[in-house]
Parts: structure tokens; sequence; C-alpha cells
């Protein structure tokens, strides 16, 4: 088993450290960008991309489907030439991985379309939910088959279009499937109403809307869980520039909350799209302070060396959970982490993660319904289990920098959406402290 041992450079150690640095491209814009961008009616021209396992597999089932995709990985761009609308097979056969937006946005893309498409994905995201967006695509008219188990990948999709002129999705799992059938309704020619039950990652449908806009589509919020998009609706080709990774940045902000020193994270800013920017006020709650400079948001940990524990309801925010997990240990007072219990289903059971790992570190954890408590007190060398989760890999090594003998184990899961974070902790750590190399 492959492992990484973190440097504990914070431990025994008085001086703060301060770094400027840059995340890679925003997962979540990458993936929205690509979708519209294969919608738009000519050539994008998609800059600050990011290239991981997840967009590599989107970016495969996009030229699998016929699509003429160009990718230039240094310099983080991608050109793709989108047909206003329509899949260029009519037959063809795709593999999203492990890319949860991947096989929500595509599968609703293809339920739009008119054909026959086959999809399958990795062991890990045929255990993923994916039955209500199939429930809704079949509500619309599509045929699904599944190879094996209902309601999860493998399937194939028979789709003559959609005539039907209202929908409902449950989002309850992930809102997910909410964003693929909004970004995907441009593909219907008459006026469209989309309805939801259940609630989840708001924020992230405020990301897709928005980016519809900026592409040129018309997108209404009306209110009481439903959305309207106009048959008139279409995507503009253009130029357009993707965010920094807010996510990614988040373990590097975490840094300054750990140390008492500053982090300033270039390009990124309270007005981004991204809703896990939320973080950085939960750090303020923590005793941190920040600026939105010119530059990027500057974060700086306690000056007076003191991290609050907080209250908290992360539901909009929830991949950050593991981050201020992660670091809940070291605050003075208990954390509570509200309303996450859907992150139960993603990449790993997110919650029996979090408390496998501190009790493994002797941290008092436990889960409360959609809640999680976290004591503080003192972490022991431990292995982290990361049940091959890029988020627990990356959350634990900020533990691992304050506690001597945090070992990761599958560091190269981190591949999914930030293939050399470790690389990037140990060049901070060199820079930072060369005694501790």
């Amino acid at each position: 088993m492959e492992t990484y041992a973190v440097k504990p450079i914070f431990y025994h150690r008085e001086k703060p450290f301060n770094l400027t640095i840059e995340a890679p491209g925003s997962k979540s814009m990458t993936n929205r960008a690509l979708m519209l961008a294969a919608l738009s009616d000519g050539e994008t021209l998609l800059n600050g991309a990011l290239f991981s396992d997840d967009s590599r597999h989107f970016l495969q089932c996009l030229m699998d489907l016929g699509f003429d995709v160009h990718m230039n990985e240094e310099a983080h761009s991608v050109r793709v030439m989108g047909l206003g609308g329509s899949i260029p097979k009519k037959t063809a056969s795709i593999n999203v991985g492990s890319a949860g937006t991947a096989a929500r946005f595509l599968t609703a893309m293809l339920g739009c379309a008119r054909g026959t498409y086959h999809l399958d994905a990795s062991e890990q995201m045929k255990k993923r939910p994916m039955a209500p967006l199939l429930k809704t695509l079949t509500e619309l008219g599509c045929i699904i088959t599944f190879d094996e188990k209902p309601g999860f990948f493998p399937f194939t999709i028979e789709s003559q279009g959609i005539t039907a002129a209202e929908a409902t999705v449950d989002i309850g799992d992930s809102s997910q499937f909410l964003s693929a059938l909004l970004m995907s309704s441009v593909m219907i020619d008459h006026d469209f109403t989309i309805h939801i039950t259940g609630t989840h990652g708001l924020s992230y449908i405020q990301m897709t809307t928005r980016m519809m806009q900026q592409f040129g589509a018309g997108v209404s919020d009306l209110g009481n869980g439903t959305w309207c998009i106009p048959g008139s609706s279409c995507y503009r080709a253009c130029t357009y520039q993707i965010e920094p990774d807010v996510s990614a940045a988040a373990y590097f902000y975490g840094m300054a909350a750990l140390s008492g020193g500053s982090v300033l994270v270039r390009h990124v800013h309270f007005d981004s799209l991204q809703g896990d920017v939320a973080l950085l006020h939960a750090f303020e709650d923590m005793n941190c302070r920040s600026a939105d400079t010119p530059e990027g948001i500057l974060l700086s940990g306690p000056a007076d060396g003191h991290l609050k524990g907080i209250d908290i309801d992360m539901g909009s925010f929830s991949d950050q959970a593991l981050t201020l997990a992660a670091i809940a240990p070291f605050a003075e007072d208990p954390t509570y982490i509200r309303n996450v219990g859907h992150i139960r289903l993603q990449e790993s059971d997110r919650m029996a993660s979090i408390i496998h790992n501190l009790t493994l570190m002797g941290i008092h954890a436990e889960i409360r319904d959609n809640d999680i408590l976290i004591e503080p007190g003192h972490p022991r060398p431990a292995l982290i289990e990361t049940y091959e989760d890029h988020r627990v890999a990356m959350a634990f090594s900020l533990t691992g920098l304050r506690v001597p003998g945090i070992v990761i184990s599958n560091p190269l899961c981190c591949k999914k959406t930030f293939e050399n974070y470790f690389e990037v902790l140990d060049a901070i750590c060199a820079a930072s402290y060369p005694q501790a190399e």
C-alpha cells in the first residue's frame, strides 16, 4: 500500500509561516464549462481549466460522443467545438470513471438528445446515487436499461428527445441532478419548467445558473424550488475564464488557521461563483482574519493563537466538512458540523471517514443524525484511511502538519481533482521550514 508521511512543520515551531500560492482551476466550473461549451453554437476557448482524473474523463466522454476537442495542458486551456445543442454521434459508449459531475451532467444531456447511448463508470461511481435523475428521465420518456443494479451504472439510454413541458427531480442526495437538467434543458425546443423535491447544495445551483447566463442562456429561478428555461435559450460560443478551485484553496487557507500565519491564494475573491468560499467566513468565526485584496483573499490565523470551536451549518458547502473536521481538534471548544448527512453518499461515506480517522487519532467525535460533533484534543499518530477519497487525503494532511506520525494511505487518490497536491505540500514545507527536510 502506498503511503505518504506528512511533515509536521508546525510541531514545536514558534514562527508562523506566510504563503502566497495559486490553486488549480475549479473542478466544478471546469466540468460545467465543458458541458456548456459542448452545447454552444461554435468554438469555445476555456482558459484556466483543471486537468485531473475527473476532467480527463469528461473530455474523453465528449470525444467519444464525437465532439471536436483540443487540449493544451501546459496552458490550462481547452477548445471545444459545439454544435448548438446537438450530439455528433447518435450511438456511442462512454465511461465517466469516478467523476460524479460527468456522470450526472452527461446522463441528462444524453437523455435530452436523440439517440442510443451506453454509459459505464468505475466501481466507486457504480455505488453512488443516480436513481433520482434516472427516474426523472424515465418520466420524461427515456428508455433506460440497466446492465447490473437498477438505478446505478452501467446502463443504456434511448431517447427521442423531450416533449414534456415540465419535470420534477429529487435532489436530496445530490444537487448535481438539478444542475444536469438545467444545463441540458437548452436542448429542449420549448419552454421547460423544473421542480425539485428535497434540498441540497443550492450554492452549486447558483453557480450553474450564473454560468448558463454567462454563456447566453435564459434561466429564471421562480422561487419555491422551481426554475424555467425558455425554449429560445441557447449557449453562445465564447472565451471563458475558469476561476481557481476554492475547494483546493481551502487546504492552504487551513494552514493559516492552524499556524497563526497568513495565506494568500491568488485570484480567489469573495464574489466567487463557488460556494466553498463560505469556509473563509467559518474561519473568521474561529478567530481568523480575512482581507479581499486585489491579488486574492488573504487569510491570517488567530493573532492570539486561540482557535475557537464553532457551530455551523455546512449543508451548502459540505465538501469542506472534512477540512473543518481535520482542524477542529485544535480548537479550544467543541465543533458542530451540521446538515451534512448527504456526504455519506459521496466518493466515500465521509461522515464515517471523519469519525473513523479522528477516533484513530484519539479524538472524540460522533455522528448525531445529520450532524457531527468533534471535541478538542491532542491527536496522536495514525495511519489515515482515505477510502480512495481525494478530500479525505488532502484534509487530514492538515492534521499532520501539527502532529508527528500522521501517515496518509493511498495519497494518489488526489489525482481525481488535484493530482500534484502532495508535491505542492512538500514544496511548501521545504520553502517555509528548510530544516523540516
